[in-house]
């Protein structure tokens, strides 16, 4: 076996061999033989009250089977959001419920009233416009600062605090202000955190279907954790566990967003039920937009306090938190769960931040690539190029002063997190010379000799990864070794994208010796694993990590006791090195094949052993970790349209030990082009009536290949010591940068202290206007 598939290698990605000739199996690609195919209703107003349905027209349509409306649903129970907030006198927060079918009022544009199921498509489509609705419009609200404020309409009338969810503090906010009123310099901005949709390759789509021997449901469809979404199914249907199977196939991007229970899987899986057919669903672009959790969406105030040279001395951050119509599982989560990212890689004192989250009649808000680590970050390094201008420093020598040391480590930020390891001066020298940062200048000039407009952009980013902090959830994992020593590993994470089929290969072979192509990876199906939590937060080889090496370390004590019954010894003078098990100083050994066949075979192993060479395993680390990195970017802007092009990019990011260098260089591209995507062009945008002006790729902006250039990932790995791989995670790290430095970047080159994102030609060409010659 090559080395390449140790840990550490850089072996091509296995799936994309199956991916790229057309052999994926995502959801739509298993659809059961008579199976229906479902259509929803949506409401076309932001707010409105339903009145009459008229389902009389659609159900006489050809090919029509049911049409469904929420007072049909019996037995359903409103979908939970498990993330507890409260309200600012200390009450819980409220939560509306969200049914698989509003009942009498629906609450934003995409609004979902009614379901029709028939026998094809295009016959669900044409009977669910034929369903007719006495609509009531009702006013609407869909900015959060205007949905707090006094005489706004209520999404849900008769709440404690109108609009107001929650009201959430965090740190010491009376030394926070005694700080900020004593010191030298202050530098106070509001920022904006626009509104995205995660538009994943792959719509949501599922298909349903109800075994009435068993008296089960199976549910097929894109999720990051099956396990999760069929305990929180099966409680919305009043079923046991055991009566509920969720299968996640390949699916084509997900982001956090596909990581709960949504309306139009409990509409399928009861129709599935009471019509005794498998019903099949898949959204389109614009039905997607419509209906698809959409993310970030925050009003910030933030307040940086430095002394005379430059020293952080507080930062203060107020947030108003877009919810939108209803809460979601994690709802509050990326607004809330993350702001220990505030303290970034800095030694400030004290930190303090309050977030109100708010009801608004839009989609609602769900975790997003980052889930708040982008946001935390944006707003410290924000902070920081504008208090480098009002002091006149460098913006890299500012971000020096206050660096923490990597001899200070561990180090106790003050403000939720503890980082054990990092350095985070070497991640900047290297970015710096990675970036030719001293030539910026020469490249600035040859640009205005074309008319042109260069910035650099600089941003220093840390995020939790496979927390929370102090409890890490665990993660499960089973290895079968079989008799032919070939071997399959079944994992509670989910790959879609990462690459996890080549990555814990490469454990396997490191670890054990096992050959790549004698390895099956299998994943995504809650019936083939007992437990699992799944992939979100750039949790996957640290958690999934630790599980498969606890299973691992299993298999091989398990070996130890059959090879020493093999070679006449005892199992305490018992030696493993990949692939073989040898008696200590000695050159009597068996190969794990020798011993993978004696598990199997009568007479062969110890007594009392069991058959077979198979361990379980679900475990947690021992801790979070924090990775890190330093982005620097230049984008040219063209002052005639406003039109910023992304030049050049550098990202110097510390992930721990990198499992694969290739993987961990896509994951970093990938996540820097969804955080420079929202920076520059993507925005989820409303008209004062609450109609949706950017429902479709015609309107959102998507970047483009073109729209991005070489992006260079280098590595500075600080192994941690919270779990036996010694990784951090990487998939969310290129997104964290990203936002604050593209943006960074187009402010310095157009000479304003803060535009809020995205940097569209029109917002760009405006601000020069404004900013004049």
């Amino acid at each position: 076996m090559s080395d390449i598939w140790r840990i550490g290698g850089a072996p091509r990605r296995v799936e994309d061999a199956r991916l790229l000739r057309g052999l994926g199996r995502y959801s739509e690609d298993a659809v059961p033989a008579g199976a229906l195919h479902a259509a929803f209703l949506r409401s076309p107003h932001a707010a409105a009250r339903i009145g009459a349905l008229g389902t009389a027209a659609a159900r006489a349509l050809p090919g029509v089977v049911a049409v469904l409306t929420g007072a049909d649903l019996s037995g359903v129970t409103p979908l939970p959001c498990l993330v507890p907030r409260s309200l600012p006198d200390g009450a819980p927060m409220p939560r509306p419920p969200w049914h698989a079918l509003p009942i009498g009022i629906a609450r934003h544009v995409g609004d979902a009233v009614a379901m029709v199921v028939a026998t094809s498509s295009a016959a669900a489509r044409d009977a669910a416009e034929a369903v007719e609705v006495a609509w009531e419009p009702l006013p609407a609200v869909t900015d959060a600062g205007a949905a707090l404020a006094e005489g706004a309409p209520e999404v849900w009338p008769g709440l404690p605090a109108g609009n107001l969810c929650f009201e959430f503090r965090l740190g010491d906010h009376a030394k926070v202000a005694t700080a900020i009123a004593a010191a030298p310099h202050v530098v106070a901005f509001d920022a904006r955190i626009s509104r995205v949709c995660g538009a994943a390759m792959e719509p949501r789509a599922a298909i349903a279907e109800w075994d009435e021997a068993e008296g089960r449901f199976t549910l097929r469809t894109g999720t990051q954790g099956p396990h999760a979404l069929r305990d929180l199914l099966a409680a919305a249907l009043g079923v046991p566990m055991g009566a509920m199977r969720v299968v996640s196939p390949e699916m084509g991007g997900a982001f956090g967003l596909r990581s709960h229970p949504t309306p139009e899987h409990l509409c399928l899986l009861w129709a599935a039920r009471a019509l005794r057919r498998p019903i099949r669903w898949t959204a389109d672009r614009t039905e997607a937009m419509l209906s698809d959790p959409h993310a970030r969406d925050t009003h910030n105030r933030i307040e940086l306090a430095l002394d005379e040279d430059g020293i952080f001395l507080a930062l203060r951050v107020t947030s108003i938190a877009n919810l939108g119509a209803y809460l979601v599982t994690l709802g509050p989560h990326s607004s809330t769960n993350n702001l220990g990212g505030l303290a970034g890689v800095y030694r400030t004192p004290v930190i303090a931040a309050t977030v109100r989250g708010a009801f608004t009649n839009t989609q609602p808000l769900a975790p997003y690539r980052g889930a708040g680590r982008p946001e935390a970050t944006y707003a410290i390094e924000r902070a920081i190029d504008i208090a480098a201008a009002k002091l006149g420093l460098d913006r890299m020598e500012i971000r020096r002063r206050n660096l923490i040391p990597a001899e200070a480590m561990p180090w106790r930020t003050g403000f939720v997190f503890t980082y054990d390891s990092g350095d985070f001066a070497k991640s900047m020298a290297m970015a710096e010379q990675a970036a030719d940062l001293a030539g910026f200048a020469a490249r600035k000039a040859a640009s205005a000799a074309r008319g042109k407009l260069r910035g650099l952009g600089i941003a220093n980013a840390i995020e939790i990864s496979a927390g929370p902090p102090g409890a890490p959830m665990a993660e499960g994992a089973e290895l079968r070794i079989a008799a032919d020593g070939g071997a399959t590993l079944l994992l509670g994470t989910h790959n879609h994208g990462q690459g996890h089929e080549t990555a814990f290969r490469q454990i396997l072979a490191d670890r054990l010796g096992l050959p790549p192509e004698r390895v099956r990876i299998q994943a995504g199906d809650s019936d083939a694993l007992a437990y699992g939590r799944g992939t979100f937060g750039s949790r996957s080889i640290v958690a999934g990590g630790a599980a498969t090496i606890a299973a691992i370390t299993r298999i091989v004590e398990h070996g130890k006791r059959i090879a020493a019954h093999l070679l006449e010894a005892s199992p305490a003078d018992i030696e493993f090195t990949p692939g073989r098990f040898a008696i200590a100083g000695t050159d009597r050994a068996v190969t794990l094949d020798e011993v993978a066949r004696a598990a199997y075979a009568p007479g062969q192993r110890p007594p009392g052993e069991d058959v077979g060479l198979v361990a379980q395993a679900a475990v947690a680390p021992a801790d979070a970790t924090f990775p890190n990195g330093c982005h620097l970017c230049e984008v040219e802007v063209d002052p005639e349209t406003g039109e910023a092009r992304l030049d050049r990019y550098t990202v110097v990011d510390d992930v721990g030990t990198v499992v694969n260098p290739l993987l961990l260089k896509g994951q970093i591209q990938g996540g820097v082009a969804q955080g420079a995507g929202q920076a520059l062009t993507e925005e989820m945008r409303f008209d004062a009536g609450g109609q949706m002006l950017s429902a479709s790729f015609m309107d959102y902006a998507m970047p483009r290949a073109a729209d991005l250039p070489e992006i260079a990932v280098l590595s500075n790995p600080q192994p941690t010591a919270t779990n036996p791989l010694g990784a951090k995670g990487a998939g969310e790290a290129g997104t964290v940068g990203a936002l604050p430095a593209v943006v960074s970047a187009v402010c310095d080159a157009i000479g304003v202290s803060h535009l809020d994102m995205p940097a569209t030609p029109e917002r760009v060409w405006a601000a020069l206007r404004l900013r004049g010659p």
